[in-house]
């Protein structure tokens, strides 16, 4: 298991808009296989409280026109217009939809699903998190990436698997996938009802996923279910980026933490255009 907390100044892409950068995480994995991408911190965005700063949903009460400033200082980061950054109406499912360089931006969005993947160069695969974990995962060999969003019922239905298995549908031969987790939820504050936690261990490859919080409550390792998972996927390397959204309260946004007036955070990536 690769464990990566690096930090990416953009400094190789456009220069985003003026105002404090966006602060982002990357994978020293992704990075090294040539894939741009950002696991997206809560600073350094134009949205004003309880949304500072840097928060991608207007859903949650932000106003539109933030957010998508917001969306401007992403995809100058991720080296792509912001209108080709592509994320879903995410319902905690497994489906997944493909994206590419002609998809209307806008209708994508309304589309119920909780992966995005595509091969096109100049678009970005997202997901958006307020606790739930983010995957970004990508073919060495085609290119092609897709991006997951994991909480823990989408786990259950193993989500992870369902991605490996898109992109080897995307391949044209062989598949070399690898991935990266980004920051969610930890063991440490992801309580749960014993029901879930039963639910969650059953279906787990690595069934050592539980531990007993204060008061004896369960407390779930989603990192450890997720590395499960994608290792029985056939994925050859997984990198783990750090983080507690419900813990750090000054670098993240939690949904737990916060109710519905929590910001969301993006993870993205793009394909790398190395496919045949």
């Amino acid at each position: 298991m690769i464990e990566s907390n690096s930090r990416h100044d953009g400094a190789n892409h456009e220069k985003p808009p003026s105002g404090s950068q966006p602060d982002i995480i990357d994978s020293r994995l992704l990075s090294a296989s040539g894939f741009r991408h950002a696991f997206f911190t809560r600073t350094g965005g134009v949205s004003e409280e309880p949304f500072d700063s840097l928060n991608f949903s207007s859903s949650v009460g932000d106003l539109e026109s933030r957010v998508e400033q917001n969306l401007a200082r992403a995809g100058a980061l991720l080296g792509v217009h912001p209108n080709r950054i592509f994320f879903l109406n995410q319902v905690h499912g497994v489906v997944c939809h493909e994206v590419s360089s002609v998809t209307d931006n806008r209708l994508a969005r309304t589309l119920q699903g909780d992966a995005v993947v595509s091969s096109a160069p100049d678009v970005a695969c997202g997901v958006r998190i307020a606790d739930c974990a983010p995957i970004l995962m990508a073919d060495r060999k085609s290119g092609s990436v897709i991006a997951v969003h994991s909480g823990w019922r989408g786990t259950l239905q193993n989500i992870a698997a369902v991605a490996a298995g898109r992109l080897r549908c995307q391949a044209n031969g062989e598949t070399d996938l690898i991935a990266a987790v980004g920051p969610h939820i930890g063991p440490c504050c992801f309580e749960v009802g014993q029901d879930v936690a039963q639910l969650l261990v059953d279906a787990s490859p690595d069934k050592d996923i539980v531990r007993q919080g204060h008061g004896g409550r369960p407390h779930v390792d989603l990192r450890r279910m997720i590395h499960a998972q994608l290792v029985q996927a056939g994925v050859r390397e997984v990198d783990h980026v750090a983080g507690c959204t419900y813990c750090e309260v000054e670098k993240f946004f939690s949904y737990r933490r916060s109710g519905k007036r929590s910001g969301r955070h993006l993870a993205a990536i793009v394909p790398s255009g190395s496919g045949p």
